[in-house]
């Protein structure tokens, strides 16, 4: 077998549709103060790209804004929620993205009478 053949190997043992395929587990879920959270792929998956979902109560946000080295998106799956972006905000709902570019202030907050349920989408940068 070639480097090439065990590198392909390796690979393969490491990804494959049992691992690729995420449902979601509650026994997995993580508590916030103000909901919960969900890793459907964590940083030590695949090379630091990660998917989450963020549960979100009522009149509430997970944190306030705040800025990183990474960039980020949010997807809205359910409720109403205030983007912010570098000192601006818009109130959307489901179906709706926001892209968080490198060191830019940005958050997400609850707005709505009901759960916020979004989704979290990063790829941290290797240290």
């Amino acid at each position: 077998m070639t480097f090439a053949q065990t590198d392909i190997k390796q690979t393969i043992e490491k990804y494959n549709i049992d691992n690729y395929v995420n449902e979601f587990n509650p026994t997995k879920v993580e508590s916030t103060k103000v909901g919960f959270q969900y890793w459907f792929a964590d940083k030590n998956f695949a090379d630091g790209k990660t998917v989450k979902l963020s549960v979100v109560a009522p009149h509430s946000a997970t944190h306030p804004p705040h800025k990183h080295a990474e960039d980020e998106f949010f997807f809205v799956l359910e409720g109403t929620a205030q983007f912010y972006l570098n000192g601006k905000t818009k109130i959307v709902g489901p179906m709706t993205s926001l892209y968080c570019p490198s060191d830019v202030e940005h958050g997400i907050s609850n707005v709505g009478d009901t759960v916020l349920k979004y989704l979290v989408i990063k790829k941290y940068i290797k240290n």
